[in-house]
């Protein structure tokens, strides 16, 4: 059996190749995705399969014959083709109202987020494999100062952290690549420091850069992302994956800054027990 398409354009060059085997009904189906990719995005099952002529079973079909369970997810695709080929709000909003036909209202778009991500809140304990987080705080605990960097979407982690590890007594410093010298600012990082470095697809090439100097120093590096296939998994000593609520092809944050916030607070009872121990008077000697 082929590998199942991990993005939009393996997507795109599957149906391609097998394009001549299919059945006059399923080329007409495939004819129809790939020229209205903004539409499959968002649209129904049923509104989908009006427009291009088809039944909603032929879609469904469709989907199958190419390894994916159901229609929805074969969609996913098409909506993470979207956040990476519009990046302006404005053009992924207009993108949404041209594909669904409507004008959802504020109360309406706050339930959807609302749901989307506390959803993905009670999932993230389960998703997030204790040992690994444990062995990210070891690195950060013993590390003399934390560097952190988190571009775009991201910043808010990183500058997040940087507020929280302050108030926890934790050295640390953020990358904030001001005037593009975020080469520069990870010139920083010493020895006996360590990265954690937070970035979601399409992956900021900022923060890979940094990633890959850290490491090809020998400085332990903790990655935030969102995949074990991401850039900085792959040069990472700790991963940890994060997977957020995505509405309308805007992606949250919830999970990731409940994450950073938990690391932050479980460093400070770290430091705060470390103390108590190193203060306790000695234990008088029996006999």
């Amino acid at each position: 059996m082929a590998e199942l398409p991990q993005d939009f354009s393996a997507l795109e060059a599957q149906i391609t190749e097998q394009y001549p085997d299919l059945s006059r009904r399923l080329q007409q189906t495939a004819r129809f995705l790939l020229d209205h990719p903004q539409e499959v995005a968002f649209s129904t099952v049923a509104r989908l399969a009006e427009q291009a002529g088809v039944t909603p079973s032929t879609l469904i079909r469709f989907a199958n014959s190419l390894g994916f369970k159901g229609f929805s997810d074969m969609q996913k695709l098409f909506r993470s083709r979207l956040v990476d080929e519009l990046p302006n709000y404005s053009e992924r909003i207009h993108a949404v109202r041209s594909a669904t036909g409507e004008t959802p209202s504020g109360s309406q778009l706050l339930w959807e987020f609302a749901d989307a991500n506390r959803e993905m809140l009670e999932q993230l304990p389960g998703r997030t494999d204790p040992r690994q987080l444990e062995s990210a705080l070891d690195l950060l605990e013993g590390a003399e100062t934390v560097h952190l960097m988190g571009m775009r979407r991201t910043f808010p982690v990183a500058s997040y952290l940087q507020y929280a590890l302050n108030h926890v007594d934790k050295r640390c410093f953020l990358i904030n690549a001001l005037g593009g010298m975020h080469q520069e600012q990870a010139r920083a990082i010493g020895p006996r420091d360590a990265l954690l470095a937070v970035s979601f697809s399409p992956y900021a090439s900022e923060t890979r850069e940094v990633a890959e100097q850290t490491r090809d120093k020998g400085v332990p590096v903790v990655a935030i992302t969102d995949s074990t296939l991401s850039p900085l998994a792959r040069v990472a000593d700790v991963t940890l994956v994060v997977q957020e609520a995505e509405v309308k092809s805007f992606r949250g944050l919830t999970a990731t800054l409940c994450l950073a916030q938990s690391m932050a607070i479980a460093l400070g009872v770290r430091q705060d027990s470390a103390a108590d121990k190193g203060s306790s008077p000695e234990a008088p000697a029996s006999g």
